[in-house]
């Protein structure tokens, strides 16, 4: 495939401030009408130096789109680049290509200071693997791969409370002159916010006992032995006016996890709160942690305990667990070696359910594209089922709409592919004053449906709980 190369040498100033009486949120709120398109990415793990970092990102000058096997690229110095991949494949060369585009000036901050920040929806696996997805429905389709660089990077450090403000210029770019402007906005004591108003009850695609019968079509497929496991979902929605940002922070507050995200794409916005990486790439190294096995949580922390003792020893879901722990293994050897499983079957508790987490790692074999690994993992088992392929095409013809986002992958790559991604569940998509979110279930032979009916309910509990708590506040 004969692409285009590009170089834009980058050039970057930075300012250090303290951040004791700052906040993301605050941040934000202070730039995003200032600049369109502004993005935020927390976490709510702050336990170690590694994970205790904010980032909002804002002024986009570069971007990377694909869209039925067409590549827009725009580019710092204005111009635009368009083609068709010639096989859909191509696809993760390009992505590479075009990140590699971009060199940065070595330095020593042990956290990200720029790269690139974006999506890849569900449907984005027909550019991985030879698998053909339904078109996507008219009300949640969005770009299925888009990617953006941005001139300011901030970066919030909650274990030292400071903050550093990036400003970068690409190419022949002249010298940047907007760090004294950042500081002035957030430094700001005032900022506008603006009220959210539900305006319709919640609605599905498809009804309770049509679900019911998606669920026993799953546990059929499995006793007939074309999957071990499959992973069905359903969509809910509801109309609203104003700042769904609201419903960002009721969410972040009510659902903390490690990865707490808000995309404004300016006709649709991505945000969520969710507990799993799609994959994890830094320096030669990968991990996925698969999170498979599911009870609710009572509230009750004695309950709570006796709950996860049930999870481990359930048959039913432990069994859901090793398939998919050996199905992240799988996809791990496919471009790496030495692969092996370093944390298994551990409980963690989140605010409505309890899960199984796993950890597995590999370590990338010699000149592979990095992004070749991204794409022999994606997406997630956990999300489709195993053996992934199968399941993936069953689910194409159970399911009534396309996924959009649910179950593709959100977060930031740098310019040499290093990954950091979660995996889009706990997820809203928001577009045309419409919020959509989704939750699936991991069916296997032994699954009882009305259990797996109710699983979607317990998964969903924060983002309806935050839809309500941003109609209050």
């Amino acid at each position: 495939m004969q692409i285009e190369s590009k170089t834009f040498p980058i050039k970057s100033e930075y300012k250090k401030l303290l951040a004791d009486t700052l906040t993301p949120v605050s941040i934000y709120l202070k730039l995003r009408d200032r600049f369109v398109n502004t993005i935020l990415l927390e976490s709510s793990d702050y336990h170690g130096n590694d994970n205790s970092f904010s980032y909002i990102c804002c002024d986009p000058v570069a971007s990377f789109k694909l869209n039925d096997s067409e590549v827009s690229s725009l580019y710092p110095n204005g111009e635009k680049v368009s083609y068709q991949l010639e096989n859909k494949k191509d696809a993760v060369q390009a992505l590479y290509g075009f990140a590699q585009g971009f060199q940065s000036e070595k330095h020593n901050f042990p956290f990200i200071t720029n790269g690139l920040f974006g999506h890849m929806t569900y449907d984005a696996v027909q550019y991985f693997e030879d698998i053909d997805v339904q078109g996507p429905s008219k009300e949640t389709a969005i770009d299925q791969i888009f990617y953006q660089v941005f001139r300011y990077v901030i970066a919030i450090n909650h274990f030292k409370n400071e903050l550093y403000i990036f400003e970068h210029t690409y190419g022949n770019q002249a010298a940047g002159s907007g760090l004294q402007q950042i500081e002035t906005l957030i430094k700001n004591r005032n900022y506008p916010q603006y009220g959210f108003k539900i305006t319709s009850e919640e609605t599905s695609n498809v009804t309770d006992d049509e679900m019911r019968t998606v669920i026993q079509q799953g546990i059929d497929h499995c006793l007939r032995g074309d999957v071990f496991q499959i992973v069905p979902s359903r969509r809910f929605s509801r109309s609203f006016q104003g700042d769904d940002f609201n419903v960002y922070r009721a969410l972040r507050s009510i659902n903390p996890s490690p990865y707490l995200f808000y995309f404004d794409y300016g006709n649709y916005k991505i945000f969520g709160s969710s507990p799993e990486k799609q994959i994890f790439i830094k320096d030669g190294q990968a991990e996925i942690h698969p999170i498979a096995g599911t009870f609710k949580r009572t509230g009750d922390d004695q309950a709570d305990a006796i709950a996860a003792k049930e999870l481990l020893n359930d048959p039913k879901e432990t069994a859901e667990h090793v398939m998919l722990v050996d199905l992240a293994r799988n996809d791990l050897s496919r471009s790496c070696e030495a692969v092996e499983v370093t944390n298994y079957k551990e409980v963690q508790y989140y605010s409505h359910v309890i899960h199984l987490v796993s950890k597995v790692v590999g370590k990338m074999t010699a000149h592979v594209n990095p992004l070749q690994l991204v794409a022999d993992t994606f997406p997630a088992g956990t999300l489709s089922g195993a053996p992934k392929h199968n399941a993936m095409k069953l689910i194409d013809q159970m399911e009534t709409s396309n996924r959009s986002i649910y179950g593709g992958a959100i977060g930031f790559m740098d310019f040499n592919g290093d990954f950091n991604h979660a995996i889009a569940i706990r997820t809203f998509l928001s577009k045309d004053n419409t919020l959509f979110y989704r939750a699936g279930m991991g069916v296997v032979a032994k699954s009882v449906v009305e259990s797996e009916l109710q699983e979607i309910n317990s998964k969903l509990a924060a983002l309806r709980k935050a839809i309500e708590f941003a109609n209050e506040i």
